[in-house]
């Protein structure tokens, strides 16, 4: 194989935890803060690490990781996914472009999914297969530079309105209301709803709107399910509801949409 895995996880620390390397780094670590927040060596100094903060070391770095309390209390919060690996196709993939070894991206449900299937995998010892391990690993560190790519496109208050929009493409098949938004990235009703029209130039209702169609529209075409069920399934809440949604849309009804795509 053309990388080698050695150790993949999520871990979580509730008491204060540090672990540090007298020697470089002989493997490359990817580590992805998901919860609380952290200390870490970065580029020579103890850095402050918090939710949505990547981690990229390579070998020859100096590893410190430090789980403190920042009021003296004994509990801490801290979660990360984190993989070591090494091998000749890591070599090419840290040498495609710069690398800083912390950065922010949003970790959406697409980053997480490739990172828990690695570390299932990973997890089956003796039944493990060695080739997906390693397409997976390749496949994490892919989405790891879509990530970054993505981010750097937005900067700063775009940070929290790309967290949004995740949370509508991840619960767009449920119900789920303004508020909910805007107490995932801790801000007002007001300032989640004008934020995220500044920095998309289209309405949450709008874009919700949208990737509820485009899941309707592939169940349409590719299950049997009823209409009534889609809508429901979708997030539409009713029947009536997308109908009105999907003729104002496509100009016309979901079952003779349905039908033309036969």
């Amino acid at each position: 194989m053309s990388t080698e895995i050695l150790s993949c996880s999520f871990s979580y620390h509730s008491t204060p935890f540090q672990i540090g390397y007298e020697e470089a780094l002989s493997t490359y670590l990817l580590r992805l803060q998901t919860e609380g927040s952290c200390q870490a060596l970065v580029d020579g100094r103890m850095t402050l690490i918090e939710t949505g903060d990547l981690l990229l070391y390579k070998p020859g770095d100096p590893y410190h990781l430090n789980v403190v309390s920042t009021d003296g209390s004994a509990t801490v919060s801290s979660g990360d996914y984190y993989v070591i690996c090494n091998g000749p196709w890591l070599d090419e993939w840290w040498r495609r472009r710069e690398r800083s070894q912390k950065v922010k991206v949003v970790p959406d449900e697409r980053l997480l999914s490739i990172w828990r299937a690695l570390i299932l995998e990973k997890r089956r010892f003796e039944e493990e297969d060695p080739e997906l391990a390693d397409y997976l690993l390749r496949s994490l560190c892919l989405a790891v530079d879509r990530s970054i790519n993505t981010q750097s496109a937005l900067k700063g208050r775009s940070f929290v309105a790309t967290r949004m929009k995740n949370f509508i493409d991840e619960q767009a098949g449920t119900s789920f209301s303004l508020q909910d938004i805007a107490d995932h990235v801790g801000l007002s009703v007001s300032r989640t709803v004008h934020l995220f029209k500044d920095c998309f130039g289209i309405t949450i209702i709008q874009y919700t709107q949208n990737v509820r169609l485009s899941m309707a529209i592939e169940r349409m075409k590719y299950s049997t399910m009823s209409l009534e069920n889609i809508a429901e399934t979708c997030g539409f809440g009713s029947y009536s509801y997308f109908f009105r949604i999907f003729r104002g849309k496509y100009g016309v009804s979901p079952a003779v949409y349905r039908e033309q795509e036969k």
